[in-house]
Formats: C-alpha cells, structure tokens, sequence
C-alpha cells in the first residue's frame, strides 16, 4: 500500500509543464527580431537606417514595448519592415501580435485621432505672386505699344520707297512675346514663397495617408489609388502619414524628395518652407 500521490494524480502537473515549456520554447516578437539581426551581423543603427524607422523605435519593439509605434496597424507594419530587413518571415510574427493583442484590428477611419479644433484666420501677407504676374503684363503691354508706334512710322516709310519689310526690320520689330510657361508637374513650386506646398503622388500602388496643418488640425485623411494625387498647402508646415511610403512620390516646394522609402514602411514627415528636409 502506498503513501502519498499515485502516478495518475500527478499526471496532470506534468503535462502543465509540457505547456509552459512549449510556450518558453517560442520567443516572443521583440527578442525574435533581436536574435535575427545580431545572427545577420546587423546594429540597431543597421536596421534603422535600411528601414527608415526611427532607433527608439526598433529598441522598443525588440523589448516587446509596441507604444511607441503609435497603435497596432503601426505595430504590424514596423513590426514586418523589421522582418524583411533581418530576414525573417514576417506572418508568424504578425500572427503571434494578433494573438497577444486580440487579433487583427477592424479598420477604423483615423479623423478620431486627431481632435479637430477651430483656430482664428490667419494674417496673410502681401500677395506677391499676383503682384508679379500684374508687373509681367505691364512689361508685355509696354513692350507690344512700343512695337506698334516703331511699325507706324519706320515700316510704311521704308515701303513706300520701295524697299521691303524684310530689309528695314529693326531689331526691336523681331522681338517676340515670351510663351507663357506651361504646367508641369513641379508646377507646384510656383506656390507663394511664404509657404509650404506638399504633392503626394501614388506612384507604385495605393496607400493611405493622412495630412495635418501647423496646428494639428486635419487636412486630409484617406486612401489614394495608383495615379492619384493630392495637393496641401500651409503658412508654415504640413504633417504627413503615410501608410505604404514605398508607394509614393512626394514634391515639396517644387522639388522631388529623393528617399528610398522601403514597400509597406510607414512614415510620418514633416516638410516646412525653404529647402525640404524630413522631419
């Protein structure tokens, strides 16, 4: 007769054990990503700069602190640009997120995020661009006048005596009216110098956006299609959200960003006035 717990009672804490053992046996996102950069001889400095995504960032998620990715359909896409950049395939990654964090998020419009607030019409400055094009009309006008007292006088002289049109033309009748410049594509540089113009194109494929003026206030929020294109203008600075940057082409101020934004990365840019630098 034995004393104490019968191998059949005991049987259940073994397989407790089996369990927790096979859930130590599956790192968790954070330290995976870690493991698959340091065996691919990367830094984090490595990864940030092929990825685009900000050092902080990368330090966080391999500690398993996705806050600072700013929400999960972030989480997701930092969390797959990091996978692609240590090769590692980024489903069973993204598959233990949505098991952690309740599966895959229904999409929801982003305007909730940003609290949308009235602020007072802004002082706006001289219109210089209109006062330009009004001095080049004055100049054209001047420089047409000119010409046609120059015809009434020389040029009827000079046929009634026999000579030709060809023969007595001044170099002042030979001048010609400057073409006006035709739109292009970085049409948008001729925006007012006192601010800041942002073109989006959806160059490579669609990708959703989201844009915000020097107050925070939304300008625009949704999803543009391959060959769209979206135009926002500030006094000062516009925020942007992209969701698929490898998918856009950005112009600001008139001049093209060069940035190899990698496929599925998401970027958050902020263009001021003058020369266009990513903030």
């Amino acid at each position: 007769m034995s004393i104490g717990n019968s191998p059949e009672d005991e049987r259940p804490f073994e397989n407790e054990h089996v369990e927790a053992d096979h859930e130590e046996a599956r790192p968790s996102i954070g330290r995976a990503l870690q493991q698959a950069r340091i065996a691919a001889g990367l830094t984090v400095d490595d990864v940030s700069s092929a990825t685009r995504v900000r050092m902080n960032i990368v330090h966080a998620i391999e500690a398993d602190d996705f806050s600072a990715c700013g929400g999960d359909v972030y989480a997701r896409g930092h969390i797959r640009t990091l996978a692609k950049a240590v090769h590692l395939d980024p489903a069973p990654l993204l598959a233990q997120y949505g098991d952690e964090h309740g599966g895959r998020p229904a999409p929801t419009p982003a305007a909730p995020l940003f609290e949308a607030e009235r602020i007072r019409p802004e002082r706006r400055g001289p219109n210089w661009t209109a006062a330009m094009v009004a001095a080049i009309v004055a100049v054209v006008g001047f420089v047409g006048f000119t010409m046609f007292r120059g015809d009434d006088g020389s040029s009827e002289a000079n046929v009634a005596e026999g000579s030709t049109p060809g023969d007595s033309a001044s170099p002042t009748t030979k001048t010609k009216k400057p073409a006006e410049p035709e739109p292009s594509d970085s049409a948008i540089a001729a925006a007012p110098q006192d601010k800041v113009t942002v073109r989006v194109a959806a160059a490579d494929g669609r990708s959703w956006i989201a844009a915000k003026d020097h107050n925070g206030r939304m300008i625009f929020d949704g999803v543009l299609k391959q060959g769209d294109t979206k135009t926002f203008q500030d006094s000062s600075k516009v925020h942007l959200v992209l969701g698929d940057a490898g998918a856009i082409d950005l112009f600001v101020n008139g001049k093209k960003i060069e940035e190899n934004f990698q496929p599925g990365s998401v970027e958050r840019l902020t263009y001021t006035k003058g020369d266009p630098e990513a903030g």
